[in-house]
């Protein structure tokens, strides 16, 4: 009789590097599997990719045994790799803070090709160089120089509108000191004459 799937869980973790710990431990500790045997089976099947981040997707079975499936690392964690990166750009296209080269992009490519909605390498290669250009990382000789054409036009963008919220922030605070000036009490004809004929008339009031 077939066992019966009853869950099943994706984690990225560390190549070689599980342990029943968390987040390992904390996600799958729950499902009722033996942590340790999960954590031995992964570190063999993962040692020769030290120093990478695989996804795995584990099938828990309803008599708690498993299987699991190595997936390629994530695109991003590739990238950052080939450009030395620990953090990519936080304004896109807008801002090229790495560039790698063509090679590098056919060697992510060629390794995500499994997991990827591509027919040819080519078309993986797209796909990777769009997810680089929204990390802010140009691929030389392909998109380099419209990158750092469109990040100088952000660069120059966004000076004029740091300059125009300043003079509008300007124009604020000098409406506010012209309206603070403008609500100082300053007595009327009005109330200088009603000081006036009261004045006169304590004065005849003592005669």
């Amino acid at each position: 009789m077939a066992k019966e799937v009853v869950k099943k869980i994706k984690l990225q973790i560390q190549a070689g590097k599980a342990t029943p710990a968390p987040p390992v431990g904390t996600v799958l500790g729950p499902a009722g599997i033996n942590l340790q045997e999960f954590c031995t089976k992964f570190n063999d099947a993962t040692r020769e990719k030290m120093g990478d981040i695989v996804p795995c997707e584990i099938t828990i079975y309803d008599d708690r045994s498993f299987d699991f499936v190595l997936k390629t690392p994530p695109a991003a964690f590739l990238i950052k790799k080939a450009a030395k990166l620990q953090k990519a750009g936080s304004k896109g296209a807008n801002e090229v803070v790495a560039t790698i080269s063509k090679e590098d992009l056919q060697k992510i490519a060629e390794t995500k090709m499994p997991d990827l909605n591509a027919y040819d390498i080519e078309a993986a290669m797209k796909i990777i160089e769009g997810t680089a250009r929204n990390m802010g990382i140009a691929v030389k000789g392909v998109n380099d120089q419209e990158l750092l054409a469109q990040a100088e036009e952000a660069r120059k963008e966004e000076a004029e509108r740091a300059k125009r919220d300043a003079e509008l922030a300007e124009l604020e605070a000098e409406a506010a000191e012209m309206a603070e000036a403008s609500s100082v009490e300053v007595a009327t004809v009005d109330e200088e004459n009603k000081e006036a004929e009261a004045e006169e008339t304590t004065e005849e009031a003592a005669e």
